[in-house]
């Protein structure tokens, strides 16, 4: 079975981690939850909002810590995804997999994120980072395959991570404030 093929469900426990992260160990616990997220995990990043880190700071300091570590968390796997993707367009049988898909991923990703990558570079990254609840993971290796600057591409990937969970936020305070 390939990790595309585990239900979200199977990934309940590390959801788990994450929402009751404590200390620092709960900073390495969001490290590594953005990291996988960042290539291979099908899952919300903003989860790690609910973190109670309990680090005995001030919550804006702690809330501060978890969108950085988060966002580098993100953008170290984002390199990770990079080198798939640079290996990915120099495969024939990978793209024809996807041609061949159920889903035309490779229509689909022409039509939207790759159009994004194409008129706007590493700033069309980090703005498709930025949509709550848009997947992260297909948005980063549609911008792996056209993209060439590993350094770039990472600190995209980190801007627009760290302006997700901010507009998050923002959203979410917004609510609070008018109920």
């Amino acid at each position: 079975m390939t990790v595309a093929q585990i239900p979200i469900d199977g990934f309940g426990g590390l959801q788990a981690a994450v929402e009751t992260a404590t200390g620092p160990i709960g900073l390495l616990i969001i490290a590594v939850y953005s990291f996988l997220i960042a290539f291979v995990l099908p899952l919300p990043s903003e989860i790690v909002l609910v973190a109670p880190l309990d680090l005995g700071f001030a919550e804006w300091i702690e809330t501060g810590l978890i969108i950085l570590v988060s966002g580098f968390g993100k953008a170290a796997g984002s390199v990770v995804a990079f080198y798939g993707g640079q290996r990915a367009k120099q495969s024939g049988p990978i793209v024809r997999w996807l041609e061949r898909s159920r889903f035309d991923v490779v229509a689909w990703t022409e039509r939207r994120t790759v159009a994004l990558a194409r008129q706007y570079g590493y700033v069309g990254l980090a703005g498709a980072l930025c949509v709550p609840g848009f997947p992260d993971t297909l948005s980063i290796y549609a911008f792996a395959v056209l993209e060439q600057d590993y350094v770039k591409f990472a600190m995209a990937t980190f801007v627009g991570s760290v302006g997700r969970l901010l507009l998050w936020l923002m959203g979410v305070e917004a609510l609070v404030t008018l109920f």
